[in-house]
């Protein structure tokens, strides 16, 4: 059952379980004819128009009481260009399933995010990304979009067919209109090593910058309210493939990821006192592990304990001083955090309301499980991550507005400015879209 399952009524929920909404009529358009025709019906009839994926954001950039436009027909390969190395696939597709049709034919993605449950099009328009050292977001890879605009015409573009929207439109937002296909560069097949080991807080972060430039993929979670790491690398192998045992990858990633995660989550959730204690464990319970697989079976992971989350992206240079800060005051505040930290990086790209658009980047993310009070958590980070200049990911919890925004995005004024082009009648807009673009 996808998470965007409607509830009672025809009301929409995220993944989070933190969003809802109750669209006037939801569409699941066929072809982009018909998306198009659902368009052009909407305006007519004064309705907002919005298209959501597996609705993994824990913002409300899908949500509208409009019309809901939903992607599950607008899905699979449209073609497999070998000789220039893409694949075109319609915007519905689920992630999971482009991964596993590239790896039949050969191919891969550079790099992914740690989840593939989100469809391409949700994913690249809020700047879904993993970590790397030269490649790190989806949307970084999108060779050519197709959208359909406002006024119901389909729109291509690539780096030479209307360069301006193909720089905003890669992480669009669902501003700019309704991504129907998005072409993606490929590459043959690889094999990947990932490292994974414990690592001490303070040792992470005075060599981090070595741990950066010395592997493809760097990233390490912190566990709150202890000194301690687990540190996860991911080179490109010669080979053999060296999979994770079916036993061992049960236990690590299903009974201890998820299993025991989960139930640790309830207790803590229940009893907040057990928390650093249950962190204490948590952190030592995962010891080093290497293996060696194609892309998708390392870079991603399955996620099945619910959480809220907060993510934002620093400049690369600002890491530990944000992190120390973020320790710190953990550490004096009482608060009781369950979840682990998340740290990635990615290298500056040209997209532009890419979180690294410009500039060479961090990513710090905070969780809390589903259901516990996470705001005192997410303002005290918020206020550290902004104090950096922080951009805060598109999907994830956040308070900042277009006024905030104008100031960390050089470009922003451009991608308003193509809007105003694009939708002027703010077809398109919802409440998330009018504090974060102004309306």
């Amino acid at each position: 059952m996808s998470s965007t399952a409607s509830g009672k009524n025809g009301t929409w929920r995220n993944w989070g379980g933190n969003v809802s909404a109750r669209p006037a009529r939801q569409v699941a358009p066929a072809s982009v004819d018909e998306l198009a025709a659902a368009v052009r019906r909407a305006a007519e009839d004064g309705l907002k128009v919005k298209a959501v994926g597996t609705g993994h954001s824990f913002t409300s950039i899908a949500a509208t009481d409009g019309v809901l436009i939903r992607p599950q027909l607008l899905t699979g390969i449209r073609r497999i260009d070998r000789e220039a190395m893409t694949v075109t696939v319609e915007a519905g597709t689920p992630l999971k399933r482009l991964n596993a049709a590239l790896a039949r034919e050969g191919l891969s993605l550079t790099n992914m995010g740690d989840i593939m449950e989100q469809t391409v099009s949700g994913a690249t328009s809020t700047g879904t990304h993993g970590t790397g050292r030269e490649s790190a977001s989806i949307a970084a890879q999108i060779k050519g979009l197709e959208l359909v605009t406002a006024d119901g015409s389909v729109l291509t573009c690539s780096e030479k067919e209307n360069p301006d929207v193909f720089a905003a439109a890669r992480t669009g937002l669902g501003a700019l209109g309704v991504v129907t296909a998005i072409t993606f560069a490929v590459e043959p097949l690889f094999l990947l090593t990932a490292r994974e080991e414990p690592m001490p807080f303070e040792r992470v972060l005075a060599e981090f910058d070595q741990l950066w430039a010395e592997n493809e993929h760097f990233e390490f979670y912190w566990f709150p309210h202890t000194g301690n790491t687990n540190t996860k690398r991911n080179n490109r192998s010669a080979g053999p493939e060296q999979p994770v045992g079916q036993l061992a990858g049960w236990f690590e990633d299903e009974f201890l990821s998820n299993g025991v995660f989960q139930v640790a989550q309830w207790v803590g959730r229940a009893v907040p006192a057990t928390v650093p204690a249950i962190a204490r464990i948590s952190s030592r319970a995962l010891s080093a592990r290497t293996y060696t697989d194609i892309p998708y079976k390392v870079f991603t992971s399955p996620r099945r304990v619910r959480f809220v989350e907060m993510e934002y992206a620093v400049p690369r240079a600002a890491l530990a001083e944000t992190l120390r800060e973020l320790k710190a005051m953990v550490d004096r505040s009482g608060l009781r955090v369950s979840f682990p930290v998340e740290v990635r990086t990615a290298p500056a790209d040209d997209i532009t309301l890419s979180t690294a658009s410009g500039r060479d980047s961090a990513y710090i993310a905070v969780h809390m499980f589903r259901g516990t009070p996470y705001h005192a958590y997410f303002t005290a980070a918020e206020r550290i991550f902004t104090a950096h200049e922080g951009r805060p990911h598109w999907g994830k919890v956040h308070t900042r507005d277009a006024e905030y925004f104008a100031r960390v995005y050089p470009r922003f004024a451009e991608f308003t400015a193509l809007r105003d082009r694009l939708d002027p009648e703010r077809l398109f807009q919802n409440d998330y879209l009018r504090r974060v673009l102004g309306s």
